[in-house]
């Protein structure tokens, strides 16, 4: 399966997240940041999945132009999940989190969600992770290659 995982990180947790998806869908599956995405390369892709953390309820701004700039003839018919990392208070619930948003992005330019959109926690604003999140992490990833 040729897949692409893309995030984006602002204190390591989120990339700690993609690193764990990407090597379990395979070896040769690369864990980018936005800027780093070769736009070409999505092309050839059979799944992408896109993460980031949820700032304001939002993906971070560096993913909120990567999707923006996603075009549809990219997307369209491909299999796609996205993830957040985020706490659990009440406080970010009235917002909203990144992974819905990321998710309602990818499936308006076509992309078919292989599985709802996932979080994974933080305990606190900076991290650490949550124990268990990583591998939590894998088994959704493991869920994503046996699509469902």
């Amino acid at each position: 399966m040729k897949a692409l995982v893309v995030y984006d990180s602002a204190y390591g947790n989120t990339e700690k997240v993609a690193r764990v998806i990407a090597g379990v869908i395979g070896s040769d599956v690369k864990a980018l940041r936005p800027a780093e995405v070769n736009p070409a390369d999505l092309n050839s892709l059979d799944l992408l999945v896109v993460g980031a953390p949820t700032q304001g309820g939002k993906p971070t701004m560096a993913m909120q132009d990567f999707l923006s700039k996603l075009s549809e003839s990219v997307i369209k018919g491909k299999n796609v999940a996205a993830f957040d990392t985020r706490m659990t208070t009440r406080l970010v619930k009235i917002f909203g989190y990144a992974a819905g948003k990321i998710a309602d992005s990818l499936k308006e330019k076509g992309g078919n969600l292989v599985l709802p959109a996932e979080a994974f926690y933080v305990t606190g604003s900076k991290g650490p992770l949550k124990d268990g999140e990583l591998e939590r992490a894998a088994s959704w990833a493991k869920d994503l290659v046996r699509g469902k």
